[in-house]
């Protein structure tokens, strides 16, 4: 027996395009940017997925550029020829079961307030009210 599965969780780089196929399903083609970390540098790999039907429309609707999205699936590799002549392969993976990660978070007030302690080296003292602590109320 053969295995063909991957499992993936990344960003998506640009909006997904929908198309609809002559017998009327939905496909969905977008990307996905994973990362990984190896000693001080980055490498960033791109995913080319696809997915069909109802799962389509979803991904459509409820996601954008940015968001993650965790996705399972197989590899296929499809062909076609170019203008050129040229024989063109494209792997793909075919989205099987997905979920929706977190949303790209746009900056609020509390972000900037946040960085700007974060720069600031001295920590705020907390003010405790003597009366309202007792040692024996403690239960170590």
């Amino acid at each position: 027996m053969y295995i063909n599965k991957t499992i993936t969780y990344g960003n998506i780089t640009k909006d997904i395009e929908l198309k609809s196929l002559p017998s009327g399903i939905n496909v969905a083609s977008f990307s996905l940017a994973t990362n990984r970390k190896v000693k001080d540098s980055m490498t960033v790999e791109y995913h080319n997925c696809v997915a069909f039907g109802k799962q389509a429309d979803a991904i459509h609707q409820y996601t954008k550029k940015g968001n993650g999205l965790f996705i399972e699936g197989r590899l296929q590799t499809r062909s076609w020829d170019g203008a050129d002549g040229k024989k063109i392969y494209r792997t793909e993976i075919v989205v099987e079961t997905f979920q929706f990660g977190y949303e790209k978070a746009q900056p609020t007030a509390q972000d900037s307030i946040i960085k700007s302690h974060q720069n600031d080296n001295s920590i705020p003292e907390m003010q405790y009210d003597e009366d309202s602590i007792n040692v024996s109320d403690i239960p170590f």
